[in-house]
């Protein structure tokens, strides 16, 4: 629980300099990516709506956070919601809207991956 809390400390920092707004990266380095998280303090019924929404869509393997996946973690709904977030992100060819999810999507430059769980990241 304490690697997550660390690793999702650079998130919050780019959470706290948005705040009231969405953040959008237009321009990015050579090598470098962008993945799509749950905005911190996302209500419960939100990250489940997200959950359901994108495991829905055919072309999105959820797997990664089922039981005996890599990122399955039962007691943590946020890196749950987030890796699903960023594979539908990352699937629809990383277009700052597709983050959006009413509201609760933040585009982050640092890899949130932690562990044994990594988020996808398309170049």
């Amino acid at each position: 629980m304490a690697k997550a809390q660390i690793c999702f400390s650079f998130i919050i920092l780019f959470y706290i300099s948005s705040v009231g707004s969405f953040m959008r990266v237009n321009a990015q380095a050579p090598g470098q990516g962008s993945w799509c998280v749950a905005k911190p303090g996302t209500p419960i019924e939100q990250l489940v709506k997200n959950l359901n929404y994108v495991c829905s869509q055919m072309e999105i393997h959820c797997e990664v956070v089922s039981k005996g996946g890599a990122c399955y973690d039962p007691n943590n709904l946020y890196n749950s919601a987030s890796v699903v977030m960023n594979l539908y992100y990352q699937n629809q060819g990383r277009h700052y809207s597709k983050c959006d999810f009413g509201g609760s999507g933040l585009i982050t430059v640092t890899d949130p991956s932690c562990g044994c769980c990594k988020y996808e990241f398309c170049k």
